[in-house]
This record gives C-alpha cells, sequence and structure tokens, in this order.
C-alpha cells in the first residue's frame, strides 16, 4: 500500500496524497541557452515528462528562466545552490518549485526572504539531501554519509522551514549507494509525511544506472515509498523519462506508452527476432497510449502471447503471423514483420480515445 503524505502542488501537477507519482529529469542545457533548454524540455515533455528542473548557477541563467517558463508546457523547478538571490530571481522569473537547501543559503533573513517568496507565490521547496555533500558536523559525528546522517541532515533542513512556518515541502535523500539510498528513504518515511522525490543519484551511464535505478526506485516504490522520481543517467535525459515510465508500467502504478513483450529467443527461433523487437520498440516508444505488443520467435509461447496482447507476432521460418485482438491477420514475411507491426500499432493507437 502507498504510503500516505501530504499533497502539494508543483505548478500544474500535483505531488504526494492520492496524485499519481509523477516523472522528472533535469536538463542537461545551459541554462542560459535559451533556445537549447526550451527544445530539451520540449523533447522530454514528448517523452512523458511531467516536471523538469534546471541549473541556476548564477545570475544569467535566472535571468534565462523567465523565456524559459513561458515556453515550457511543463511545471519547472529551479535548483538553486548557496546564493538565495538566484532563488529570487527565479521565483521573478515565474518557476513552479525550487530545490534549494535551506541550512546552506546562510544567515536565516536570507531564508526567511525566500520562504516569504514562496508564500507568496505558493511554490514549494525540495530538499535535497545528496550523500556527496553533507555538513561537516554530521560527517564529524557519523563517519561517513550513512543513511542516518542522510536523514539527520533532511531533518535539520525541515525544521528550519518549519520553523518559518513552511510545509509546502517535498524532500530526495539520494546516494549513489542503492542500499543507502533505499535504508535512507525508509528511515525519513517513518518519520515524516511530506511527500518524496526517489531516486538514486549518480546512478551511471544508460546501461549500468538504469539497472541501479530499477533497483533502487523499484524497492521504494514495491514498498509504498515515493510520490515523484526522477532516474539520473549519464547521457540523454529523454533515456531518464523512459526508464522512469517502464518503472512505473511495471509495477503497475501509472500507464504509458507501448507495453513490450519479446521472447530472450532460442534455437527455435527462425526470424531475426532480435533486430525485429528493437526496431519496433524504438520507432513506438514514443506513443503515448498504453498498447501491448508482442514480438514472439516461435510456435512454442509465440502465438499464446501474441493472442494475449493487443498486437503481436508469433515467428516461423523467415515468416510470422500478425495477431490482432487475439486474432490471425495475415502471416507475413521476415523482412516485412516490423513495417507491419508498426502500421498496425498506429492504426490501433489512431482508433483509441485521447
Amino acid at each position: 500500500m502507498r504510503r500516505s503524505t501530504r499533497k502539494i502542488q508543483i505548478g500544474s501537477v500535483a505531488v504526494g496524497g492520492d496524485a499519481p507519482i509523477s516523472v522528472q529529469s533535469m536538463c542537461s542545457t545551459d541554462t542560459r541557452d535559451v533556445a537549447a533548454t526550451s527544445a530539451q524540455i520540449e523533447a522530454l515533455v514528448v517523452a512523458g515528462c511531467e516536471i523538469v528542473r534546471c541549473a541556476v548557477p548564477d545570475d544569467e541563467a535566472a535571468k534565462a528562466l523567465t523565456s524559459i517558463c513561458a515556453q515550457s508546457r511543463i511545471p519547472l523547478i529551479a535548483d538553486i545552490h548557496f546564493d538565495y538571490r538566484l532563488a529570487l530571481m527565479s521565483l521573478e522569473a515565474g518557476v513552479d518549485g525550487l530545490r534549494l537547501n535551506p541550512g546552506n543559503i546562510g544567515e536565516r533573513w536570507k531564508v526567511e526572504e525566500v520562504v516569504q517568496a514562496c508564500m507568496e507565490r505558493s511554490v514549494p521547496i525540495r530538499i535535497g539531501v545528496n550523500a556527496g555533500s553533507l555538513e561537516k558536523e554530521l560527517l564529524e559525528k557519523y563517519g561517513h554519509p550513512t543513511a542516518e546522517a542522510m536523514v539527520a541532515s533532511a531533518l535539520g533542513h525541515i525544521r528550519i522551514l518549519e520553523d518559518l512556518d513552511f510545509q509546502e515541502i517535498k524532500v530526495s535523500l539520494k546516494s549513489s549507494d542503492v542500499r543507502r539510498t533505499v535504508a535512507a528513504y525508509r528511515l525519513l518515511s517513518e518519520q515524516v509525511d511530506y511527500p518524496l522525490h526517489i531516486g538514486v543519484t549518480e546512478a551511471g551511464t544508460t546501461w549500468s544506472g538504469t539497472i541501479k535505478s530499477a533497483v533502487g526506485i523499484g524497492a521504494l516504490l514495491y514498498d509504498g515509498i515515493g510520490d515523484t522520481l526522477r532516474v539520473s543517467l549519464t547521457g540523454d535525459p529523454v533515456e531518464e523519462i523512459r526508464v522512469g515510465w517502464e518503472i512505473l508500467k511495471s509495477l503497475e502504478l501509472r500507464e504509458r506508452g507501448p507495453v513490450f513483450i519479446s521472447c530472450p529467443t532460442c534455437g527455435r527461433c527462425q526470424i531475426d527476432l532480435i533486430e525485429i523487437a528493437e526496431e519496433v520498440e524504438q520507432r513506438l516508444h514514443d506513443l503515448p497510449c498504453r498498447i501491448s505488443i508482442a514480438v514472439m520467435g516461435c510456435v512454442v509461447n509465440g502465438p499464446g502471447e501474441a493472442r494475449e496482447a493487443d498486437l503481436g507476432i508469433a515467428g516461423g521460418k523467415g515468416q510470422g503471423l500478425l495477431f490482432r485482438k487475439g486474432e490471425v491477420v495475415r502471416k507475413v514475411p521476415q523482412d516485412e514483420l516490423a513495417d507491419a507491426l508498426v502500421e498496425e500499432a498506429l492504426r490501433l493507437a489512431s482508433s483509441l480515445p485521447n
């Protein structure tokens, strides 16, 4: 059962409570480059991104947010470190949220100014604890960035905001270590009811990072922990969105886009199934509607899986049967199977309600 949390609003997207678990990412472009950043945000939107974050390292980046916010179709969060002025400028630019640790921006009056500006605009703050940047006193106390140290850091930042009567908060506790990340979120979820932004930070490249993220995020979601997520990968952030959705789909927590089923192949397979499966997935992965598509290689499990899916192929010798809603549509030569399956998927998608 999903953990009960407070609900906050980030622009048009609700986070926490009974709201769907949202998928987000962070731009890898230079925020000062409005055109490049806006183009990347649009590509993320097409892939299914629901919230996006931009780094704000200086005044020029903060000023650029005015144009970026105006062009973005999804809520935008400003990522701020140390300089409270950048938070105020970002709020003036129209951002929908801040990622800001109040304990590292200096004197109390600076925090008060940021909190007051957030209150006036109904803008929430994400406290983002990272194992790689814990406070010196916590490292001295715990010896190294343990899960307990991360939770202590989060609670310290939370108290600063609560003392200012600000509770529009969400929290993240990220480490590149999966076990530490999961332990930290489990500990914090027992102590606060703020919505949690989950993820494994600095997870790695698309291949290794996807695996670490799926294990860590999947474990938390299965425990009912998590209200919004980001898959952190070294690569195109669009891939973060695709992986995030696949994690949610695998646990039947959200539905978006095709569900692909394909066999691992064996000596019975007599078509180039790997190439066909990869081509079909590549051509259809941004299809927004949920369609189950089975790409199967032989007569043992193939017909059954293809028949149960919305669309599917079951391979034979140099050819395959094309299924639609459990019925055989036609027999197709191997070199036409990918095109036939994609065409049927697009046809079926066009007949479904938006």
